[in-house]
């Protein structure tokens, strides 16, 4: 096992945000209606998905995964987890796909059009993969991806307005896994609901738990309760901007630059160390995501309300800025009507993915 890049426990004055799992609708609500307002007011709601625009409708929702990391090219090419997209077919085919590819198990598997960890498993081996792919729907494609073991994973975030010589990093989120400890008498189920944090949200962890909730963990054994790094399926969500510095900043610059046109959006990373992240080194990209992503560090538990109204108001109004120089610069916005049907596709084909892990 590498070097822990977190500590395992986060001591904090707060477990969970007092709105961080809010109704959406609720939350949402200023940002929804600062959007109506800067759609009437530039005379397109569907500005903001110019902004990227050799992504498909920018990166808002129902894109490709694979085809955003498809356009990286160059040195930048190396910091990409290496990753297959494949049509939901039988085992011995993606295997045969995954050695010419270079990959081996453990792999990723994962939806190619998706968002919030919806569908996404670590397969460790054939016989996983097969269930993955018998639960997979045949209409969609999928992507495997190398696993990356460090235990750090980042959301980076990164704006830069066209013509600028270079963009900035406005949020940098780090992502923990929840975890119990098992002390040889007590079943996962009970060793979740003692936890301070996992213990308030028991309904993020036990579902995927399932039958193995009854099992006891071994005195010392740690017990991961989540894989994916989303706060909504439960990972622990810390602001990492004190660690925003001008070496990493520099790299992110660099990668995005490998990506034609790419000005606002979020890297998720993992990484081994965070004294190596804050250098600009060591941190293997998992993703690209356009305008449809978010600067995550609002959730983390301390965060306070207001303030994190103030930070998704101005991502979103960057969005729709940039999105109004790039249509002056001759690129179209996708229109509503595009908008509803990636959305509907994406919505239709999310409620048809196997479990997460």
């Amino acid at each position: 096992m590498r070097t822990a890049a977190l500590p395992l426990r986060l001591p904090s004055e707060r477990l969970v945000s007092r709105f961080e799992f809010w109704p959406g609708w609720i939350f949402y609500a200023p940002i929804v209606a600062q959007w109506i307002w800067l759609g009437l007011r530039h005379g397109d709601m569907s500005l903001p998905t110019a902004a990227n625009p050799t992504i498909e409708l920018g990166g808002l929702c129902g894109e490709s995964k694979s085809a955003i990391l498809d356009q990286i090219a160059g040195p930048a090419r190396a910091l990409v987890a290496p990753y297959i997209c494949l049509p939901p077919g039988d085992a011995d085919s993606a295997e045969r796909a995954m050695a010419a590819a270079g990959l081996s198990w453990p792999v990723i598997a994962k939806p190619d059009i998706g968002c919030n960890g919806t569908g996404v498993r670590k397969i460790d081996d054939r016989a996983a993969l097969a269930a993955y792919m018998a639960a997979f729907p045949r209409d969609a494609q999928m992507v495997l991806q190398r696993f990356i073991p460090e235990e750090g994973e980042a959301g980076i975030f990164y704006i830069r307005r066209p013509g600028e010589a270079a963009g900035r990093i406005t949020s940098l989120t780090l992502k923990y896994a929840p975890n119990v400890v098992g002390d040889g008498r007590a079943t996962l189920a009970e060793l979740v609901h003692a936890d301070p944090r996992a213990g308030a949200l028991p309904h993020l962890y036990l579902p995927r738990l399932g039958a193995a909730a009854e099992r006891v963990p071994a005195a010392g054994e740690r017990v991961r309760l989540v894989m994916v790094g989303n706060h909504c399926k439960g990972a622990i969500f810390r602001d990492g901007r004190e660690h925003i510095t001008a070496a990493l900043t520099a790299r992110i610059e660099a990668f995005a630059r490998a990506i034609p046109e790419f000005h606002f959006g979020r890297l998720d990373v993992r990484f081994a160390a965070l004294a190596e992240l804050r250098r600009g080194q060591g941190f293997t990209v998992i993703e690209v995501n356009g305008v449809g992503s978010e600067a995550t560090h609002v959730w983390d538990a301390r965060a306070r309300l207001l303030p994190s109204w103030a930070d998704q108001l101005f991502h979103y109004r960057a969005a729709f800025e940039i999105g109004r120089e790039q249509r002056a610069r001759g690129h179209r916005p996708s229109g509503i009507r595009a908008m509803w049907r990636y959305w509907r596709r994406q919505t239709r084909l999310m409620a048809r993915y196997p479990a997460h892990d």
